[in-house]
């Protein structure tokens, strides 16, 4: 049997919630909020768990060079797929590698990078650190590091819209949910992620909501010129208080101190 957990979820992944409003509205905000961060290109990036490449491809069309590292074989085909459908130049600068992102030094023969992402990745592991100690040890000094989590003070809001009342009212107190995908996921508060990535040698320098109206509302409907306007509200929630704390996800960006 494989030991792949994506395997079975790759398809409903990539092809029905990326394919969505929400996750092409998600991909185009945490995009808006990296150039606000990166170095321009050609700086070096590395995507750990970057899934089919969501967030990896629009950064390698834009000029960067990235690195693609997920432990799943079904989900580094997904992101083959896609890569080949890509520009001759931009194919050259996408690199993908299978590991888990706790073993990203090694996997990457300990290449020191500008900008290092893990996006939707912590509310699948159990214990945060390892995995944000390698996400800090890829990053070069003075190097983005960019981790976007599930947001724990806001559980309760999905089972009360879906008026689930006594689930809603266990979600106060939760610090986790079973996700759309069916699996249950872990999640965290800004304060103590902030926390976690300043004892690895990242101070946070500033944090955006993601999903707020979108989390809640059916958009299969939405034309172009529609999710272009509702791109242009999330990202302008993502910003500004209090809206952003009321997020289903939030985006926390670190810098990693310089060394001497």
């Amino acid at each position: 049997m494989s030991d792949d957990r994506w395997a079975e979820l790759a398809d409903r992944f990539v092809d029905g919630t990326y394919a969505t409003v929400k996750g092409r509205v998600r991909t185009r905000v945490l995009h808006h909020h990296l150039i606000d961060h990166l170095p321009p290109p050609p700086a070096a990036v590395l995507d750990v768990g970057g899934g089919a490449g969501h967030q990896s491809f629009p950064l390698a069309r834009a000029g960067y060079e990235v690195t693609l590292l997920d432990p799943s074989p079904a989900m580094l085909g997904k992101a083959e797929q896609r890569r080949a459908a890509e520009a001759p130049e931009v194919r050259a600068r996408v690199r993908l590698v299978q590991a888990r992102g706790e073993d990203a030094v090694q996997a990457t023969g300990g290449q020191r990078f500008a900008g290092v992402l893990c996006h939707g990745v912590l509310m699948y592991v159990e214990q945060p650190g390892p995995l944000v100690a390698s996400l800090s040890a890829c990053a070069e000094a003075g190097g983005v590091v960019s981790v976007m989590a599930l947001n724990a003070a806001t559980l309760a809001v999905r089972p009360a819209l879906e008026r689930r009342w006594d689930d809603a009212l266990a979600a106060f107190d939760a610090r986790g949910e079973r996700g759309v995908l069916g699996v249950d996921t872990r999640a965290d508060t800004v304060e103590e992620l902030s926390e976690l990535l300043r004892t690895h040698e990242v101070d946070p320098v500033g944090w955006y909501g993601v999903w707020l109206f979108t989390d809640w509302m059916d958009l299969t409907d939405a034309g172009p010129e529609e999710l272009s306007n509702v791109e242009a509200v999330e990202l302008r929630a993502s910003r500004q208080d209090p809206y952003r704390r009321f997020s289903r996800v939030f985006h926390l960006v670190g810098r990693r101190r310089s060394t001497g």
